[in-house]
């Protein structure tokens, strides 16, 4: 039972670490647009959303996605988004 317990474990995290890889550029594409558009965060803000997003990019590139989806919707959060 232990055993089948560990297998479901590591299949379900095994299925979710492609999801989170295909939702970063879609995150980091919906913060760019944002940024584009324009918003009313102060210089400080933006500067904050700006250095999670590239934060955000950074795990991605080295495949940490988990964490980079953590950083990339608190600065979807920032934004509204």
């Amino acid at each position: 039972m232990k055993a089948l317990l560990a297998t479901l474990v590591l299949a379900g995290t095994l299925l979710t670490v492609p999801a989170y890889a295909f939702h970063c550029p879609a995150d980091m594409a919906k913060i760019d647009a944002a940024l584009q558009a324009g918003t009313k965060l102060s210089a400080t803000q933006l500067a904050e959303v700006q250095r999670l997003r590239d934060e955000g990019e950074r795990l991605h590139k080295a495949g940490n996605h988990g964490e980079s989806v953590k950083a990339l919707a608190e600065a979807m959060d920032m934004l509204g988004i």
